[in-house]
């Protein structure tokens, strides 16, 4: 008999993607966490956003929104901003610009106007937008919901993001966190991340096999599973094999054996 060891969500290990707390969803506020690199010079920035350069307007959004680069956090002025840049097609401003609709930061809390903007970069090929617009889909917010649409901008996202965003998704529908609770589909999604080698999609399937959440129980695709993710070095599965190999359970004890071979 195998025992569940706590897991921490695969989207805490994503945060490059994906994200920080939301009202809406853990999920929605993807966009702030998705931006990275310099702060440009807070002068030039102004001065190209001023001038009409979407960029550099994008650019200002993001100083104000996350308060570097010489100016104090202003969501209003953010939101400003990523307007401006949205308004001439920059993909970044429009994702921004509907994370902040769907949060209520700097503007009334507006899930279809966030629907509206995300919609715009999800259709211009940006991932962050498209999961987004797939949880609006399933959730029924801002848009009448469909699973059938839902699926489609999932899986868009999923095909750009990889494995990663496949083991998000299958998180997000595991703990109703940000998509309808739906353990089958969160399943479906960590198999297909699973199978593209993520460790913390393995893991995570093996604890739904281990406890016949979502599919039927059982022990040995569980231990299959937990395996493959102690071999790509997953600690909450070596972890959990190596306990119960010293609680005489044999077939922990040959993967342990295994993983000890492997590492010589």
């Amino acid at each position: 008999m195998l025992h569940r060891i706590p897991r921490t969500p695969g989207w805490l290990f994503a945060a490059a993607m994906l994200l920080a707390a939301a009202p809406v969803s853990q999920s929605i506020q993807v966009a702030q966490s998705t931006t990275s690199g310099s702060v440009p010079n807070l002068n030039l920035a102004q001065r190209a956003a001023e001038l009409g350069d979407a960029k550099s307007q994008y650019n200002l959004g993001l100083m104000y929104d996350k308060g570097v680069g010489g100016v104090a956090q202003n969501d209003a002025e953010a939101v400003k901003w990523y307007r401006k840049a949205a308004e001439q097609g920059n993909v970044r401003g429009e994702t921004n610009l509907g994370m902040m609709y769907a949060n209520g930061r700097g503007v009334a809390r507006d899930y279809a106007e966030a629907v509206k903007w995300y919609r715009k970069a999800a259709e211009q090929g940006d991932d962050i937008a498209q999961m987004a617009l797939g949880q609006f889909y399933a959730n029924g917010q801002g848009v009448a919901k469909s699973d059938a649409e839902a699926a489609k901008w999932l899986r868009k996202a999923a095909e750009q993001g990889g494995p990663r965003v496949e083991n998000t998704i299958g998180d997000m529908y595991e703990s109703g966190d940000g998509l309808p609770q739906d353990y089958a589909q969160a399943v479906k999604w960590y198999r297909m991340a699973a199978e593209h080698g993520n460790a913390l999609a393995q893991f995570a399937l093996g604890n739904m096999y281990e406890i016949g959440r979502g599919v039927k129980k059982d022990d040995a695709e569980s231990m299959k599973w937990y395996r493959m993710a102690a071999q790509q070095r997953d600690p909450n599965a070596e972890t959990l094999l190596r306990r119960l190999a010293a609680q005489g359970d044999e077939d922990a004890q040959r993967a342990v054996r295994a993983l000890n071979a492997l590492r010589k």
